[in-house]
């Protein structure tokens, strides 16, 4: 079984990809983390996550980069949303993240274009997303049980900004695939939002038959 779990930044989708992995005992992939790692080595060899051409070199890294809590950082997240504007960056890390779904059990993968992209033919398939000023204050609250306190408005406008620019992308924009299931979790704790979630798969599944 394949679960697709998009949505916008702090919306709750890797929580809720997560959980569902540990429910249905399947492997989990943050496909965020890889273009973390795109960003990172392109920073670290001194580059401009702008610059097509850096990104694309900054590809080819290791697998132990997943592992690295730098991708955490703020730094991370900035330069992973600019270099996954680039086509080629996208088509270079495409086969990565379709072998994972490929796996002989299934998986879950969580990102902006799993459902549209990676995996079309995903079994279930969640759009997560919730107001953008809760997600402002979602990650507030993150950043600030990191010892970061950049202040509501500029998390905010960082929000905002991020949304612009993976809506607008000409590759693989952030949208909801025609048949995913909207889940806002805006009004949701996490443990409401995880059970909202696997109903939704649950009947998904059973309409599947």
């Amino acid at each position: 079984m394949i679960i697709a779990v998009d949505g916008p930044a702090a919306s709750g989708k890797g929580t809720i990809a997560r959980a569902l992995a540990r429910h249905y005992r399947l492997p989990h992939l943050d496909t965020g983390l890889l273009y973390r790692a795109v960003g990172i080595g392109v920073l670290r060899a001194g580059g401009d996550p702008g610059d097509a051409a850096a990104a694309l070199a900054a590809c080819d890294f290791p697998a132990s980069l997943l592992d690295d809590p730098a991708l955490r950082d703020e730094a991370a997240t900035a330069a992973s949303s600019r270099v996954s504007v680039h086509p080629a960056v996208r088509a270079a890390l495409l086969e990565r993240q379709r072998a994972f779904a490929a796996q002989p059990a299934g998986a879950v993968l969580d990102g902006r274009d799993i459902g549209t992209v990676i995996a079309p033919q995903a079994d279930a398939k969640l759009f997560v997303t919730a107001r953008s000023e809760v997600r402002a204050q979602r990650r507030e609250r993150e950043l600030a049980g990191r010892g970061v306190s950049p202040g509501y408005d500029a998390v905010l406008a960082d929000i905002l900004t991020r949304d612009a620019r993976d809506s607008g992308r000409d590759a693989a924009p952030l949208r909801q695939a025609e048949d995913a299931d909207l889940l806002d979790t805006s009004d949701l704790d996490i443990g409401q939002a995880v059970q909202r979630a696997i109903a939704l798969v649950e009947n998904r599944m059973r309409r599947a038959g």
